[in-house]
């Protein structure tokens, strides 16, 4: 039975979607003006094991991920994002816009994030957009004033069930300074009025202007996956005002329907025990991260921490990933290696294995805690271990079945457990194990001195050798 923890509750609920053996999941995408960072990658990586998960358990899975290309305020002054910085860059808007949308998708392609099944864009939703603030004007959810419309929070008596927030404590609901047509300060924006010069701007039945951010959710959501959907989700930060925005619109719309049915958040992600920003020299991008780092020990990084947990980024622990999954993979290494034959104790050996999976599916339905599917993992791979230090062969349908095992759950987590190593695969190993004759020679004949420099050597470049009675195994580390 999977369970999951509901943002809107604040309890872990039995997952039962609407429509039985279909989901429908929404998550808000980028707003796509810059490079995707590591809080992108974080919240991306997680829905991307979520929906993984669901499909797996034999879920037909709708998944919308929008990308915001206008709309999306600045809280300093106002100005629409995408606009200042096309205006930084003396590109146009849609240039940028079209730039920062294929670098996205380039990144998250790199991390192994498979891409959703519909990605709309803001700016091809404006003729719905302006339907549904007309709609509101027209159910007295909405007012104009002068060529801007605003969301009445007042008249949805639900407001803050979300977020938590009472509205008498809320600040301006929008994403720029309080406008003086405002009835309430925390009324927030559904379409605003175009100032001179502004990048985008669309005619409308109050002049020309663009949406409010957060209507163009609400849209999006309701058009793909109907007027309630199952699963919605992003970052922490989006509650309020975003989240909280969506709820209020939609409902307003459809008659106060529920629009969504479980409500999914993913926690922050510091750099260093700080919050990520350019003001304090510590913004790093994905890219940046993917130059240093293999795409799966970022997922693993990502995956050791549950999604509703901070986690911190900082070279200590994406070493202590690396070496973490290396060892994962260095099990994986040591199965291939058996030969063909009957091995001792693979009756139980294939109990464990059966464990393991048993395990990580309790895992993953407890609200998706993919800590505790890696110790499933983790837990397995040291009984492989002492297999493979026991025996030299094992059958080839056991193999098969441990190896598929690996295959598949590791995918879920986003991670290649049975892919040959970049660093050489077969090749290396084949160097390795002929430095490994040599220096086994060089011991019978007693030079002590070369037998240890090759050691010393192949440990410089992560081998460790290890001797032992049966001959001398080794590993990556």
């Amino acid at each position: 039975m999977l369970k999951v923890h509901n943002s809107l509750s604040g309890r872990r609920e039995e997952f039962v979607p609407i429509k039985k053996g279909r989901v429908g999941i929404y998550v808000c995408g980028p707003t796509v003006y810059d490079w995707a960072h590591l809080g992108h990658a974080r919240t991306y990586t997680a829905f991307d094991t979520i929906v993984s998960w669901l499909k797996h358990k034999g879920f037909s899975v709708m998944y919308i991920q929008n990308i915001t290309d206008v709309g999306h305020l600045r809280e300093d002054t106002g100005e629409d994002k995408i606009g200042k910085k096309s205006a930084e860059e003396k590109i146009h808007p849609m240039t940028l816009v079209e730039k920062y949308m294929r670098e996205y998708f380039r990144d998250m392609d790199a991390l192994g994030v498979e891409r959703p099944g519909i990605s709309p864009r803001a700016t091809g939703h404006i003729i719905e957009m302006i339907e549904a603030v007309k709609k509101l004007i027209e159910k007295e959810y909405a007012y104009e004033v002068g060529g801007n419309v605003f969301f009445d929070v007042s008249k949805f008596k639900g407001y803050g069930k979300l977020s938590k927030i009472n509205p008498e404590e809320m600040a301006a609901g929008t994403r720029f300074e309080v406008h003086p047509d405002k009835r309430h300060p925390e009324d927030f924006a559904l379409w605003k009025k175009a100032k001179e010069g502004d990048p985008f701007k669309w005619p409308s039945p109050w002049g020309e202007g663009f949406p409010g951010w957060h209507i163009e959710c609400s849209v999006m959501a309701g058009k793909y996956l109907g007027e309630q959907i199952d699963i919605h989700g992003g970052g922490r930060d989006l509650k309020f005002p975003h989240h909280e925005n969506e709820i209020a619109q939609a409902e307003a719309l459809t008659g106060k329907k529920p629009f969504v049915k479980y409500w999914l958040h993913t926690e922050f992600l510091t750099i260093n025990g700080e919050k990520m920003a350019k003001s304090l020299g510590n913004y790093v991008t994905l890219r940046q991260v993917l130059e240093r780092y293999e795409p799966d020990t970022l997922r693993f990084f990502f995956a050791s921490t549950h999604y509703r947990s901070p986690i911190d980024y900082t070279e200590k622990n994406l070493e202590q990933a690396k070496r973490s999954l290396g060892s994962l993979k260095n099990s994986v290494m040591l199965l291939k290696r058996l030969k063909t034959g009957k091995g001792s104790d693979e009756e139980e050996l294939e109990k464990e294995m059966k464990k393991a999976a048993e395990d990580f599916e309790k895992a993953m339905d407890d609200d998706f805690n993919t800590p505790g599917a890696i110790a499933a993992l983790f837990e397995f791979s040291g009984r492989l271990n002492t297999f493979t230090s026991k025996n030299d062969s094992m059958s080839e349908e056991l193999k098969s079945k441990i190896l598929k095992m690996f295959d598949e759950l590791g995918g879920i987590l986003g991670l290649k457990l049975t892919e040959e190593r970049k660093a050489g695969g077969e090749k290396l190993e084949r160097a390795v194990e002929l430095l490994i004759k040599a220096r086994e020679e060089l011991r019978k004949k007693g030079d002590w001195k070369a037998s240890d420099d090759i050691r010393s050597e192949l440990r410089k470049i992560g081998i460790a050798l290890n001797d032992e009675k049966e001959g001398t195994s080794w590993k990556l580390e």
